[in-house]
């Protein structure tokens, strides 16, 4: 007689299975929960340290805000009552917190405006320029650093690898005065190839065509964008392929049968992609903050131009707000980025 099938332990797998699934889920929502609180923290340390920072700058806020203009002491004084400046320090603390809470940076000395209203106009062609260049940068830097990583060694490792840290050391402003002077003013009778300033001219077409007029005007500050940042991308994804290719998994895969490009495409590339992930996140919260040498050296209406022109007044609220935006961005990327680590990563999840 056939001994009866014991289903106990199949169905105990079975019933184990949506069970750890779950627990999975709840590692990951209790793990990003952790991450946004550190995070909130994060931006209020950053609200805390803005207030106390920018006050620290020598010099009148009343006096910088009315450009020297000769006043009489009760004029000063009726200026800082309406600036809050005449409040104890605490009472201007609490006054600020709650505002950036509300969104409310204030008012530009500079500009007359809401701070609020002038990052959001100049927001756009920070995306424009800088989302370009980090586009551009990544591919760049992701397609050198793992061809000079399974080609270690080669003629093309040691060019692009020179060539992009002798890029990566060159300092910014140096490189964009560089292509403004050969590409857009020309040499000698060499006329200027690409327009010189700002986003647009003055002769700036209407519909279609005012997109490759833009184009044009994006040519050289995405170009020095570019040629600085791609380096990191490069060096990291290389850095990470090399760990990859000795791994046994790899040499596993080769015995197999597999071709060359189907065990760099499929097995070695997706995991060395994993450290580059935080690169990545990272700067695109550097995004929203734009790159100020870049942006003053082509006069590129953005955030980093709004910046430096706020430090040269000295705006006090454009420079907080604009701080208080740029590191909040970067906050959330940063969490993010953890977050997708440890999505995508099952080591990092097993941890």
């Amino acid at each position: 007689m056939t001994a009866p099938l014991d289903t106990e332990p199949a169905a105990a797998t079975a019933a184990a299975g949506p069970a750890m699934e779950r627990s999975a889920h709840r590692g990951v929502l209790r793990y990003a929960l952790t991450k946004l609180g550190g995070a909130l923290l994060s931006i209020g340390m950053v609200i805390v340290a803005t207030f106390f920072l920018f006050r620290l700058i020598p010099g009148d806020p009343a006096i910088a805000y009315t450009r020297d203009v000769p006043l009489s002491p009760d004029q000063l004084d009726l200026l800082r009552r309406q600036m809050g400046l005449d409040k104890p320090l605490m009472q201007q603390f609490l006054d600020f917190v709650l505002r950036t809470l509300r969104l409310d940076f204030g008012t530009s000395y500079e500009y007359r405006r809401p701070v609020l209203d002038l990052i959001g106009e100049r927001l756009g062609p920070t995306l424009v320029l800088v989302g370009t260049g980090l586009v551009i940068s990544v591919s760049l830097g992701l397609w050198q650093g793992t061809r000079a990583a399974w080609k270690h060694g080669s003629r093309f490792d040691r060019m692009s690898t020179g060539v992009s840290l002798v890029l990566w050391s060159v300092p910014t402003f140096w490189l964009g005065l560089l292509l403004l002077m050969v590409f857009a003013a020309g040499i000698g009778p060499i006329p200027g190839i690409f327009p010189t300033r700002g986003m647009e001219g003055v002769d700036a077409p209407d519909g279609l065509a005012y997109i490759p007029h833009v184009a044009m005007h994006l040519v050289l500050p995405c170009l020095t964008l570019v040629a600085v940042v791609y380096a990191q991308y490069l060096l990291v994804m290389r850095s990470s392929l090399l760990d990859e290719i000795g791994q046994d998994y790899v040499t596993t895969a080769r015995a197999k049968g597999l071709r060359d490009d189907q065990v760099r495409r499929r097995h070695a590339v997706p995991n060395a992609l994993l450290p580059t992930i935080t690169l990545v996140f990272i700067n695109i919260g550097f995004v929203v903050g734009g790159a100020v040498s870049v942006e003053t050296v082509y006069s590129w209406p953005g955030l980093g131009l709004l910046f430096y022109e706020a430090i040269k007044g000295p705006d006090f609220a454009v420079m907080q707000g604009t701080f208080i935006v740029v590191c909040t961005a970067v906050i959330i990327m940063n969490t993010l980025a953890d977050v997708a680590y440890r999505v995508l990563d099952p080591r990092v999840r097993s941890a």
